[in-house]
Formats: structure tokens, C-alpha cells, sequence
């Protein structure tokens, strides 16, 4: 017998607020029952869960996301995700249409933005 992973959990210091940012970037809705001001938020679809902890971040991540757009080129979802709260970090995009952003959501989490399937195959 083996375990699944039920959630990916990242501490935060707003677990809603962080959430409601992912679930706007993934197009993926919040658990039904999670309100601001709670302790725990969940985009069940994603299976990622935000909980609230008094410490803040320390040191890199250990862990990232890579997000790769579906219905658009990574230029214009990095164009997206920084009109919803994320900062630009680190910019490794070539002039030849290759390589990926380093952005960070509100909480500084890094994550990447590589090109879309559709564009690798040009």
C-alpha cells in the first residue's frame, strides 16, 4: 500500500488572502466554506491548502511552482499574474522565445512562468 499527497500546505501569514490570489491565478475556486479572516484556505482543485503562521518566510523556497499557461503565451500570462498581485524577480526569457519569468505572489513565494505548450511546439 502507498500514500497520496492530499494537499501541498504553504504557510502564510493571510492563508484567504493568499489563496484568493492562486485561485485567481489557477482559475481554480476557494473551498465553498473559507472566509477572510480564517485560519486555513483551500482550492481543493489544485490541492493546495494555506495556513496561517505567526512566522514570516526565511531563506528560499525549497519547493516552486512552474506554471504553464494554457489558453495564452507566457508573455501575456506574466503580463496577468502581474496585474493580480505578483512581482517580477527575475526575467530568463531569450531572445529567441525561450527560457521563463521568476515572479513572486503578495507573500514573496517564487514561482515560474514557462512558455505554454503551444509555443513549444514552434
Amino acid at each position: 500500500m502507498t500514500s497520496v499527497i492530499r494537499h501541498v500546505t504553504i504557510d502564510c501569514a493571510d492563508a484567504y488572502a493568499l489563496a484568493d490570489f492562486w485561485s485567481q491565478v489557477l482559475g481554480q475556486p476557494l473551498h465553498e466554506e473559507d472566509r477572510p479572516g480564517d485560519e486555513e484556505a483551500r482550492i481543493e482543485g489544485a490541492g493546495l491548502l494555506f495556513v496561517t503562521v505567526p512566522e514570516g518566510r526565511s531563506g528560499k523556497n525549497r519547493l516552486h511552482f512552474d506554471l504553464q499557461p494554457q489558453d495564452r503565451t507566457r508573455d501575456e500570462e506574466v503580463t496577468r499574474l502581474l496585474a493580480l498581485g505578483a512581482t517580477l524577480l527575475d526575467d530568463q526569457r531569450t531572445g529567441d522565445g525561450l527560457g521563463w519569468v521568476v515572479l513572486a505572489d503578495p507573500e514573496d513565494n517564487e514561482f515560474c512562468v514557462e512558455r505554454s505548450a503551444a509555443e513549444r511546439e514552434r
